[in-house]
């Protein structure tokens, strides 16, 4: 275990916001994390697991021991009737673990190509896109316990998935709770991907693709290249502007209140849920209250969307987390005073 001091996390996190770790271990394996359990300075200090640093937001410092999750490694398990198991270090990049899936012959994550972070995030925030979530993919991962140093394993009832959102992101309620949030690092993840592969299609972008390439019945490599064109159209590269991808979950609503809003905005994009309710596209709403290209400082909306929030002064004068919150709070003011709707961050704010 190799451990640095005084770390920049500007590079690290890919909103580009200039802070610093008091420590930094890089986690390849759970014999780090138990080393750092066992060295007397290291294991008393609050700790702060980063993957990708792609669904943060650093408001300062971290008077912390960061354990920067690079468990590397990719591999097909096995194979049942109706699936097959495949399993990726936490370290993996989550695009690229997808890309590779593809090239096994194995669909079932097409929809989820290009979504920034690793591997390990993405069953703490349960990532989803054009109509598929993480939990719909998802088999079982392995983790370690951050305060004794031994492993577990978690199926998807365990993981308590909701819509972006896990047991990784909450603290127990009570004594013998089981909210996971700073007491866990995930090490790797598995994933049931359907021998039965049938398209996942119910999005207006996707089936704007369809008609524009007079394909009806497109393949898994097909719906992967697709999203991979439609979000590169829509969202700016953290390496070229800084930000954290989708800033607000898409609201959800009664089907009264939606009935409400259309009354008001005809055009607003909606789209029913099973359980009878609609989720709203908060970045229409957003556009629609006129945030679109506006900055807080060096905090800026992104021109092409504005459900993203960027980093508009670049490596030399980056934004500060306070700009970037407290421009995400005169969203959430505008948005609550015209629709009734209270919006809710993505990113984790620390």
């Amino acid at each position: 275990m190799f451990v640095e001091r005084n770390v920049p996390l500007q590079p690290l996190n890919s909103f580009g916001i200039a802070a610093r770790a008091t420590a930094l271990v890089r986690v390849r394996g759970e014999a780090d994390v138990r080393a750092v359990l066992a060295y007397a300075e290291l294991g008393a200090q609050p700790r702060f697991v980063l993957g990708g640093g792609s669904n943060i937001v650093l408001t300062g410092d971290l008077r912390a021991v960061v354990l920067k999750v690079e468990v590397m490694g990719r591999r097909v398990l096995e194979a049942t009737d109706r699936h097959t198991i495949v399993e990726a270090g936490a370290g993996e990049n989550w695009h690229d673990f997808v890309t590779w899936t593809l090239a096994q012959g194995l669909g079932g994550l097409e929809n989820l190509a290009l979504i920034p972070g690793t591997v390990g995030a993405s069953p703490v925030q349960n990532i989803g896109a054009y109509g598929v979530e993480l939990q719909d993919r998802f088999h079982e991962l392995d983790a370690i316990d951050l305060r004794s140093g031994e492993l577990f394993t978690l199926n998807a009832a365990e993981c308590g998935f909701g819509y972006r959102d896990s047991v990784f992101k909450h603290t127990p309620a009570e004594p013998g709770g089981f909210g996971l949030a700073g007491r866990a690092l995930i090490l790797r993840v598995r994933f049931a991907l359907p021998k039965a592969w049938k398209p996942v299609l119910g999005y207006l972008d996707l089936e704007r693709k369809m008609q524009e390439t007079g394909v009806a019945e497109p393949t898994a490599r097909q719906i992967y290249e697709w999203v991979v064109a439609i979000r590169r159209a829509k969202l700016p590269d953290p390496a070229v502007i800084g930000n954290a991808g989708s800033f607000f979950k898409n609201p959800t609503v009664t089907p009264e209140q939606c009935q409400d809003i259309i009354g008001r905005d005809p055009k607003v994009v909606h789209y029913p849920m099973p359980d009878g309710s609609f989720k709203l596209a908060a970045g229409w709403l957003i556009d629609a209250c006129g945030w679109k290209g506006k900055r807080v400082g060096n905090a800026g909306v992104y021109e092409k969307q504005a459900l993203v929030l960027v980093n508009t002064g670049g490596h030399e004068q980056p934004a500060t987390g306070g700009e970037v919150m407290t421009l995400a709070r005169a969203i959430q003011t505008s948005v609550y005073e015209r629709f009734g709707i209270r919006l809710e961050p993505e990113p984790v704010v620390v």
